[in-house]
């Protein structure tokens, strides 16, 4: 199974887009389903006030696990993963327009109203299950074109 299909099969069993993309990935990070599931669960829906995409969120937690800096010492990771962060996020805006949910989704979802008219129209069932296979297509992307061009 791919890594876009994990992430979907997540999402489709009702875990947020952050845990979805997160956890597609544990192995890869050392991290025990549970954990990732744990560690990602509050960066939905743009930390639940219309930020930065949660699927493109719980990207970046793997680009961070796979690449972060570990060692107070070792700037030179720190730099990497400040520059794959770009990569991805600078990409996904190129595809998508933006990576922040309230533009995606095209209502405030931090107020009752604009969660209301998300859940209403199907939003976080449709938009957010294209962001989170989008959001693994362009860490794979990413990860595949050779981290340290």
């Amino acid at each position: 199974m791919t890594h876009e299909e994990k992430a979907l099969a997540y999402f489709s069993d009702k875990f947020h887009c952050s845990q979805s993309v997160l956890a597609a990935y544990a192995d890869e990070l050392g991290l025990t389903e549970s954990q990732a599931l744990k560690i990602a669960c509050c960066f939905n829906a743009g930390m639940r006030k219309g930020e930065v995409c949660g699927a493109c969120s719980g990207a970046l937690m793997v680009i961070g696990g796979l690449y972060g800096q570990a060692d107070k010492d070792d700037l030179e990771s720190r730099e990497h993963a400040n520059v794959l962060t770009d990569r991805f996020l600078n990409r996904f805006r190129e595809l998508q327009g933006s990576y922040r949910c309230n533009e995606i989704l095209g209502c405030d979802i931090s107020t009752p109203e604009g969660a209301a008219y998300a859940r209403s129209h199907g939003l976080f069932t449709t938009t957010c299950r294209d962001m989170v296979a989008l959001a693994v297509r362009v860490l794979e992307e990413i990860l595949e074109s050779g981290v340290r061009q």
